[in-house]
Formats: structure tokens, sequence, C-alpha cells
């Protein structure tokens, strides 16, 4: 089994916040030319993103978003990589576009394999891709990052059972849990808890990041999950919605709206003094 852990130090920790600081920055830009929603669900997964394609990911590894109505934070975090051009950023959005509101089904973005955002279907797609592994003389392992959404599909537990059954272990999760959905709190729409018991009963190795926003918290969590010989691993990462924009976090509100001038301004300067 190929490892897909690495061990990411003091000086990584200090390069994934520059990183991030700098896509905070191009999300939000992105979002207020678009004078699109869905800023919060971006905010709450951009430091599990930068995480893992700048800390952990390897060249033939794949990436699943499942929870696609992120994908402002998707297409920034893959065009910091190198893997879409920078120019095409400016087409969020826009009429004809590759970069739709949510991940396109086009397959013209080889670092997008499928169109994403009807949840449920992500762990799915990702298992189904990990486990192809067997069958070809590639040696590559899958990160996918589900939303409590998606928790809330059949489809995903589904997915979790055939994971578990074929022991799957180049498979890694990571739920952002920052406990608000489309219609409200996730508690209230339809409660998880105890999801890390409901995990590990599907046949999943479990570990928490306390705080999925933070690069320590996340590295930690995974060094414990590179400790498990087999089978498919799982973060629940406690977030926050709208990181790193103080009037946006934890409001059901930014799921949905759009920035005025006057917020876009707010929003950008404390980007520019975010340090985490």
């Amino acid at each position: 089994m190929k490892s897909f852990y690495k061990n990411v130090d003091m000086d990584g920790i200090v390069k994934l916040k520059s990183i991030k600081k700098d896509c905070l920055k191009t999300v939000l830009g992105l979002y207020k030319k678009a004078n699109a929603g869905h800023i919060g669900s971006s905010l709450s997964c951009l430091d599990i993103l930068v995480y893992i394609f700048f800390g952990q990911m390897e060249k033939n590894d794949k990436f699943i978003l499942s929870k696609g109505h992120a994908a402002a934070a998707l297409y920034t975090v893959l065009s910091k990589a190198g893997k879409i051009p920078a120019a095409i950023l400016d087409t969020f959005y826009k009429e004809a576009t590759l970069l739709a509101a949510h991940p396109p089904c086009t397959n013209k973005i080889a670092a997008i394999p499928f169109g994403t955002g009807s949840l449920g279907h992500g762990l799915s797609l990702a298992s189904g891709i990990a486990f192809s592994n067997r069958f070809t003389s590639k040696n590559f392992n899958v990160f996918c990052v589900l939303s409590e959404g998606d928790l809330n599909e059949g489809s995903t537990w589904e997915a979790a059972l055939f994971a578990a059954q074929h022991k799957i272990s180049n498979l890694i999760v990571i739920i952002d849990n920052n406990g608000i959905q489309g219609f409200g709190k996730s508690s209230e729409v339809l409660n998880l808890d105890p999801l890390e018991d409901k995990l590990k009963a599907f046949g999943f190795t479990v570990a928490r990041a306390s705080d999925g926003n933070d690069f320590v918290s996340l590295d930690s969590a995974l060094k414990k999950l590179g400790e498990a010989s087999s089978g498919p691993k799982c973060i629940i990462a406690k977030t926050v919605k709208g990181r790193g924009v103080s009037y946006m976090e934890n409001t059901l509100e930014w799921h949905y709206l759009p920035m005025s001038d006057e917020q876009y301004i707010k929003a950008m300067e404390e980007a520019g003094d975010n340090n985490a």
C-alpha cells in the first residue's frame, strides 16, 4: 500500500498559510466579480483543499470535491497548483465558461474528473477511482472532501459500505464539518451524531481535526490515520462556515448571499490581515 501521509514541518505550515492567504483573496474576488453566493461554503473548506494539494498530494493522486457548491475554492487552488490556467479564473460563472458554479461535467479539465455538486455522488466516484488502483499498474491515493449535506444522502453510505467491504486503503475522506447547510443547522436538518461512531461502524478508521481550518490540526489528524494499515480512512474536520471573514462566520445567510461593494472591501481588508 502506498503511503498517503507526508510529514509537514513548521516551515511547511508557514508556506501553507501564505498560500491560503493568497487563495482567500482570489476566492473573494471570484465571487464578487460573479455577484454569486456559496461564499461561506468555499471558505469553510479552503484550508482543507490547500492542505491536501500543497501538503499531501503527489503527481498521480486524485481529488474529488463532493461539495461542488464550493467550486470557487477548488478552481482557485487548482490554479495556484498550476493545474488550470490562471487566466481562465476570470471566466468563473460566465456564459460558456469551463468554470461553472459547480465543477463541470465536460471532462475538459484533467484535474476535475467528474462534475459534482448534486450532493451524495462524491464518495461513490472517489471509491470507484480508488478501487481501480488494484487493476492497473498505477499507484495513487484518492482524497475526497464531503459536506454534511453529502452525509444526508443514502448513496454516500452505500459507497462507505463498498469502500469498507473492499478495504480500499488508498481512499482518504475529509468531512467539512461546519455545522450549517442549506436549510439550517445540520443537527436540526438531519442529525448525524454520533458521526464518528457511525463511520467506524461502517468500517472506516477515523480521526478528528478539532480545528479543520488549522493546518497543524489537519496534519495531526492525517498522521494518526497514516498509522492505520488497511481500509478507508476519514478525518472529521471541525470547520467554520465563512472562515476568514468575520461577518460571514457561522451564519446560514452566507451559504447564499453575494457581497455588496462595502462587504467586499471589508472582506478583502480582513483577508489581507489573515494569518490563519
